[in-house]
């Protein structure tokens, strides 16, 4: 379980095909890594993955299929939102976030406002009834507010310090991005489905 609130961003250097999908390795940038063991979970541009190698700054973690997938994927020179998992002590400043990416998006808008950016997005139409104004919502690892909604398309509001602490500053019109909708969004349709 994660907060959607980037510690630190990092760079793929390397990524290798293996039998199970692929590997891929991680300069943890400013996230320290002297508490992370072979078996933790570390989100990567909002998709939880396991140590399962580390070296001095860097990690390595395994792909699914699945994951690779159902998301934007990873390259070498990627920059990567990082976050470690949630310890129970931890304070949760953004909000409820699994790392179980629920699908891709593209940016279809960037906008100066003021020292804010405004981004707009697509999203694939059935993930666009679980997406609320001032609702919750993950971009690649990162927890924002919705700002408006529009049909399988939505904005958020960026400030200075999202810009600069996240890799969401370099977003452009086109650029694929995770997306993760709000978890308890999914179990109120359960319920309310009465399945």
């Amino acid at each position: 379980m994660f907060s959607g609130i980037v510690a630190a961003i990092g760079t793929v250097t390397g990524v290798a095909p293996v039998a199970s999908g692929m590997r891929v390795r991680v300069d943890a940038g400013g996230l320290g890594l002297a508490d992370v063991a072979r078996g933790d979970s570390i989100a990567v541009n909002g998709v939880c993955l396991t140590v399962v190698a580390l070296a001095g700054n860097t990690f390595e973690a395994d792909v699914s299929p699945e994951t690779l997938r159902t998301t934007a994927g990873y390259a070498a020179a990627d920059r990567v939102n990082l976050e470690k998992a949630l310890r129970l002590a931890d304070r949760l400043g953004g909000h409820f976030v699994s790392g179980h990416v629920d699908g891709v998006g593209t940016v279809t808008g960037v906008e100066s406002a003021g020292v804010n950016r405004v981004l707009a997005f697509a999203l694939p139409p059935e993930l666009a009834r679980y997406v609320a104004r001032k609702g919750s919502i993950t971009v690649n690892g990162v927890s924002l507010t919705v700002n408006t909604v529009s049909g399988a398309g939505f904005a958020v509001n960026l400030i200075p310090h999202t810009l600069a602490a996240t890799n969401l500053g370099w977003l452009a019109p086109g650029d694929r991005v995770n997306l993760e909708v709000d978890l308890l969004a999914r179990y109120l349709e359960r319920l309310a489905a009465g399945q």
